[in-house]
């Protein structure tokens, strides 16, 4: 797949991987706007307060609940591209069945530190909801905002079973390229591909030639 290191296939795990992948990205794309929106939203703050004396009600009631989005919403994409901080100096060392046991043994590892933070979120946001728990300035309700970090885990969570899936019949068919998972890249590599991104695979290699 073009512009990824996620290798795709015709096969049921990876048909599974792209619909979940859809899912993922509108949720991204979600949180970039609610970003967006928010950046909006202190523009107008900023001169209502300074020009017309007149600042939106509750402004930082808005943004504590907003964050919530960005933050988390986008915690599985990250995930299917292979965008968070990992330590690979010694895992990026291993090719074949060792690196996909490690593979494995790490996301069972993410799987049960996931699965106890969906389970914790959850309970907050059941107690905030009971409580009718509100922000201090303006009371807003913030069961909803709390809602989102177990959903968004669970999305994370599934993401990591199929992860899980993959490595594993990876280990156990001795697979090269597994479908369905971020493979280590070099720095070298990790450049270009984001150079291509930014810039379009033509411009890249006119780059290149010269």
């Amino acid at each position: 797949m073009s512009g990824t290191s996620v290798r795709t296939d015709d096969s049921v795990l990876s048909h599974i991987d792209r619909q979940l992948f859809k899912i993922e990205s509108t949720l991204n794309l979600a949180a970039g706007l609610v970003i967006f929106m928010l950046m909006l939203l202190a523009v107008t703050q900023i001169l209502g307060r300074k020009i017309f004396n007149m600042p939106i009600p509750g402004f930082i009631d808005w943004v504590e609940q907003f964050m919530v989005v960005f933050a988390f919403l986008g915690v599985s994409y990250c995930q299917r591209l292979g965008g968070h901080i990992r330590m690979d100096i010694l895992i990026g060392r291993a090719h074949g069945r060792p690196l996909w046991l490690a593979e494995f043994v790490s996301v069972i590892l993410m799987m049960l530190l996931v699965s106890a933070m969906i389970f914790g979120g959850f309970m907050h946001f059941l107690r905030a909801y009971n409580i009718g728990d509100s922000t201090i300035d303006i009371a807003l309700a913030t069961w909803p905002a709390k809602l989102i970090v177990p959903v968004a885990l669970s999305l994370l969570w599934l993401r990591l079973l199929v992860q899980l899936v993959s490595f594993g019949r990876a280990f156990g068919r001795r697979e090269e390229f597994p479908v369905a998972v971020p493979m280590i890249e070099d720095a070298a590599t990790i450049a270009r591909r984001e150079a291509e991104e930014a810039m379009g695979d033509d411009l890249v290699e006119e780059e290149a030639a010269r």
